[in-house]
């Protein structure tokens, strides 16, 4: 269980330090897309810093709870300026129910919080 949870958490974090790394960069293709989505350009590397703290605060098994509270918000942001603007928000759905069921399967804490039992 502790394997798979932190196979699937690993994932997800994955993919925001994917994220944050393209923000610092700042590419063309990701300036434009923060513009698309009604973010201005000075608010790129802001959200790059938030992005990789709330990822590095999940990764840490002691602050692993409030990680998946506030990449949840974060996610919660991404879903808000989507739906704004008319476009899918599967992918973001997906990604919030792995980081939480990766987190769930290695945090004995959770698992207390949320017992599942037959």
């Amino acid at each position: 269980m502790l394997i798979t949870g932190w196979i699937l958490s690993i994932l997800p974090a994955g993919l925001f330090l994917f994220s944050a790394a393209m923000k610092f960069m700042k590419p063309p293709a990701v300036v434009e897309g923060m513009t698309h989505l009604g973010y201005p350009e000075k608010l790129v590397l802001a959200l790059g810093i938030l992005e990789i703290t709330c990822t590095i605060l999940y990764l840490i098994p002691p602050t692993a709870i409030l990680g998946a509270i506030v990449l949840t918000g974060y996610l919660g942001g991404a879903i808000a300026s989507h739906v704004r603007i008319g476009e899918p928000i599967y992918t973001h759905i997906a990604i919030g129910i792995v980081l939480w069921l990766g987190l769930f399967l290695r945090e004995p804490r959770l698992r207390i919080l949320i017992p599942l039992r037959r």
